[in-house]
C-alpha cells in the first residue's frame, strides 16, 4: 500500500473534492484518480461513492481513512527523527498558514528563514485555521497557524500575536469617523465573511447569536483583500484584524474598534503535542520567534 495513494485519498475526503485535492497536492486530478482506484483495487472493495460534486465514504473507505490518517502521521514522526540524525537542517518542511495571516505577518519570517536554510523545502499550504488544524492531526503538515482558542487538545500551541477585531467599512459611509462599535449595531448591515472554515467566521457568527440576531451574510471570501474589495463597493461591510485594517487607504475605507464583545485575534503557532519536530520545523520557531518577538516555548 502506498502512502501516496493514501493520502490522496484522506485530502479527497477532507476537502471533499478531487479537485481541490488535486491542486493541494499538487498532481492532476486524473493523479489522484488513478491513485484511488489503484488503492481500492489492492484492497478488493470501493472505498469512495460520487455523489453529485461531492464524495461520500464506503464502509470500508471509513475504516482506510481513519487508520490513513494514522498511518501518515507515524510516517511523518519516522521521517522527521531519521532527518535528525544529520547535523544540517534540511529536507521538506509542510507547514500551514491562513491566508491573511501570511500577508499580514509572514513574507520578511519566510525570507529570513529560506537565508539561514536554504536547503529546506518550504511546502506552504493556505487554508482556513481549523482546516489546518485538522491538517496537522492527519500528519499532512507538521507546523501551522490557527486562531486560538482551539478545542483541539492534541496540540500544542505557541502564542505570537493577539490584536483586536475592527469594522471595515466605506469611506462617507454612515460609519465615519466612529472610534468604536458593537457588534448589536450591525444587526441590518450586510456582512462579508471569511469561509466557512475559517475561525474568524464562526466567531464573528457566534458573536452576533450571542447578541440576539443571525448575521445578514452578503459574501464569503478566503481572501481579506477582496473582503475589503467588496467593502468598498458597498456590498456590506467586514470585521477584520487591524493590522489589515491600518494597510488600506484611508481615502476609501474608515474603519472602528469592535468593542462590544471584545474579540481579540489570537494567533499561534501549532504542532501535534508531545510530537516529534524535525530540526526544520524547530529552525523555523526559532526564526519567528527573533522575527515577530514571540516567547520562546516552554
Amino acid at each position: 500500500m502506498e502512502l501516496k495513494a493514501l493520502r490522496c485519498l484522506i485530502e479527497v475526503v477532507r476537502t471533499g473534492s478531487f479537485t481541490r485535492a488535486a491542486s493541494n497536492l499538487f498532481v492532476t486530478q486524473p493523479t489522484i484518480s488513478k491513485m484511488i482506484r489503484a488503492l481500492e483495487d489492492e484492497l478488493g472493495t470501493p472505498l469512495l461513492l460520487r455523489e453529485g460534486r461531492g464524495v461520500r465514504l464506503t464502509d470500508a473507505g471509513r475504516v482506510v481513512f481513519e487508520q490513513g490518517q494514522a498511518v501518515l502521521a507515524a510516517s511523518a514522526r519516522l521521517q522527521g527523527e531519521l532527518e535528525s540524525l544529520g547535523q544540517r537542517v534540511r529536507g521538506p518542511l509542510r507547514m500551514g498558514l491562513p491566508p491573511m495571516v501570511g500577508t499580514a505577518f509572514f513574507a520578511p519570517v519566510v525570507r529570513a528563514y529560506r537565508e539561514r536554510y536554504p536547503e529546506v523545502e518550504l511546502m506552504l499550504t493556505e487554508d482556513g485555521a481549523r482546516d489546518l488544524e485538522r491538517g496537522i492531526l492527519a500528519g499532512d503538515l507538521e507546523l501551522a497557524v490557527t486562531v486560538l482558542p482551539t478545542a483541539r487538545e492534541e496540540l500544542a500551541t505557541q502564542e505570537f500575536s493577539s490584536e483586536d477585531l475592527c469594522l471595515l467599512a466605506p469611506a462617507g459611509s454612515v460609519w465615519s469617523k466612529r472610534q468604536a462599535v458593537a457588534i448589536g449595531q450591525l444587526r441590518d448591515e450586510p456582512l462579508i465573511l471569511f469561509n466557512e472554515g475559517f475561525a474568524l467566521a464562526d466567531r464573528i457568527a457566534a458573536a452576533c447569536r450571542e447578541a440576539g440576531f443571525s448575521p445578514r451574510i452578503a459574501a464569503r471570501s478566503g481572501q481579506w483583500d477582496f473582503i475589503a474589495e467588496l467593502v468598498s463597493a458597498r456590498l456590506g461591510v467586514a470585521l477584520l484584524p487591524r493590522r489589515l485594517c491600518e494597510r488600506l487607504d484611508p481615502r476609501r475605507f474608515t474603519w472602528a474598534t469592535l468593542n462590544d464583545p471584545h474579540i481579540p485575534w489570537r494567533l499561534a503557532f501549532i504542532w501535534m503535542k508531545e510530537s516529534y519536530l524535525s530540526h526544520a520545523a524547530r529552525a523555523f520557531l526559532d526564526v519567528a520567534q527573533e522575527a515577530l518577538l514571540v516567547p520562546a516555548k516552554g
